[in-house]
C-alpha cells in the first residue's frame, strides 16, 4: 500500500502578465512577470489546507527551486484584442479555525476592473466556505452584505485575492495570471 500524504504548509500569491505575437510565448511571459516560469506547475483544485501559513511573494518565490513540481491554483485569461480590458484573479477564504479547511476560487473576467474581479473571486471562495460552515446567508444579498454575516458568524475571518488586470494591445496577446502557489 502506497502511502504519500503532501498537504502543504506555506502559500503565496503571484500574479502576472505577459505580451507577445504568440498566445504561449504571451503566457509564458506572464509566468516570468509572476516569478514562476521555472516551476513544473501542477494545477490543483480549490482546498486551503488546515494549519497552511500564507507568505509573502518575496518569502515563496525564495523558496522555489528550477524544476521543482509546484502546486497552484492558478487563473489564466488571455486576449489578442486591442484595447479588451483582460483580468484573472484568485481569491481566498480564510476560516477563523486553523484546523479548518479554507477554499481558494479562480475568476477570470473580460471589461473587469481590478477591485471587481478581486471582490468576485473573494466572493467566490468566502461563500463556498460559508456554505461549508454552514453560515446562513441570503445569496441573493450582494457581497458586502453577506461578507458582513459571514465575518460576524465568527468562523471566517478574512478574505483576500490576488486580481491582475491590463489592457490588449494590437498585434500582440496580452495574458494575466494569478496563482496562490504551495510549498511544503
Amino acid at each position: 500500500m502506497f502511502t504519500n500524504t503532501f498537504v502543504p504548509s506555506r502559500v503565496f500569491f503571484t500574479r502576472g502578465i505577459g505580451r507577445h505575437k504568440n498566445k504561449l510565448q504571451s503566457f509564458e511571459l506572464a509566468l516570468r512577470d509572476a516569478g514562476i516560469e521555472k516551476q513544473n506547475l501542477v494545477y490543483v483544485s480549490s482546498i486551503f489546507p488546515p494549519n497552511c501559513r500564507l507568505l509573502t511573494l518575496e518569502e515563496g518565490v525564495k523558496e522555489l527551486l528550477p524544476g521543482q513540481i509546484t502546486f497552484c491554483v492558478m487563473a489564466r485569461n488571455a486576449t489578442n484584442e486591442k484595447g479588451r480590458l483582460v483580468g484573472s484573479a484568485v481569491g481566498m477564504a480564510f476560516p477563523a479555525a486553523k484546523s479548518q479547511y479554507g477554499y481558494i476560487s479562480e475568476h477570470t473576467a473580460f471589461g473587469a476592473d481590478e477591485n471587481e474581479i478581486g471582490d468576485f473571486a473573494e466572493d467566490l471562495a468566502s461563500t463556498m466556505l460559508a456554505t461549508t460552515l454552514g453560515i446562513d446567508f441570503d445569496p441573493e444579498k450582494d457581497y458586502d452584505q453577506r461578507r458582513q454575516i459571514y465575518m460576524m458568524s465568527g468562523q471566517i475571518v478574512d478574505s483576500t485575492s490576488a486580481p491582475c488586470v491590463t489592457t490588449g494591445v494590437a498585434g500582440l496577446w496580452t495574458t494575466t495570471i494569478s496563482a496562490a502557489v504551495f510549498l511544503p
